[in-house]
């Protein structure tokens, strides 16, 4: 197959008397890139590169564990273990305290209770954010550590 540099009437042309498509591969660049092929190929082809990067593409998982400001201390350490399996297992982590009603006025419980949590999980995990009350919820997030 010749391919060369031909202007634009002669490219038409050859590409015309081969039986294929003249198909822009480079528009910005200068003079523009073109290639004779099948440009249904050509699609094909690009569609199966595209395919292959959004796999190689990392997807980002968060999961939530939700606690309320007077959470007990069985219930805070089953909750824990969760919070452990989830960042070895890769996932980013989403904890918050939950404030019902009046329970408002228990804000420093709450943090207390995520920074404890914070401070245990420092193995695996380390914090992205610090507790933040944003509306009736105190919310934290920590990621994986990386493994070497």
């Amino acid at each position: 197959m010749d391919v060369g540099i031909y202007p634009t009437r002669k490219a038409l042309d050859k590409a015309e008397e081969m039986g294929l498509d003249l198909v822009e591969i480079s528009p910005k660049a200068e003079p523009p890139v073109c290639k004779i092929m099948e440009y249904k190929k050509f699609l094909y082809e690009q569609k199966k590169r595209e395919k292959a990067m959004k796999a190689k593409a990392s997807k980002v998982i968060v999961k939530e564990i939700r606690f309320g400001p007077n959470t007990d201390d069985h219930d805070y350490d089953f909750k824990k273990k969760h919070a452990e399996k989830f960042l070895k297992d890769g996932a980013k982590l989403k904890a918050y305290v939950f404030f019902k009603g009046r329970s408002i006025v228990y804000k420093d419980k709450g943090e207390i209770l995520l920074l404890k949590l914070a401070s245990e999980l420092e193995e695996v995990g380390k914090v992205e954010q610090m507790p933040r009350l944003e509306g009736k919820r105190m919310t934290m997030f920590i990621a994986p550590k990386t493994k070497k």
